[in-house]
């Protein structure tokens, strides 16, 4: 699925990204080589990369 139609960012990719990288939507996009456009996907992408960082921290807590 995409999340961000305008620079074709891949939920999954979000994902991979967002467990590798630090910050909002914005920065982790500008990390991937791009920026929001219109700026619809923004609040989806801070809700994903906000699940991956809970994720993430609950695998190191374990």
């Amino acid at each position: 699925m995409y999340v961000c139609i305008c620079n074709a960012i891949r939920e999954k990719d979000l994902r991979c990204a967002a467990r590798r990288l630090c910050g909002d939507a914005e920065a982790v996009y500008a990390a991937m080589g791009s920026k929001p456009l219109c700026g619809q996907c923004l609040e989806e992408a801070d809700d994903i990369i906000a699940e991956e960082v809970a994720s993430s921290c609950m695998s190191r807590a374990a």
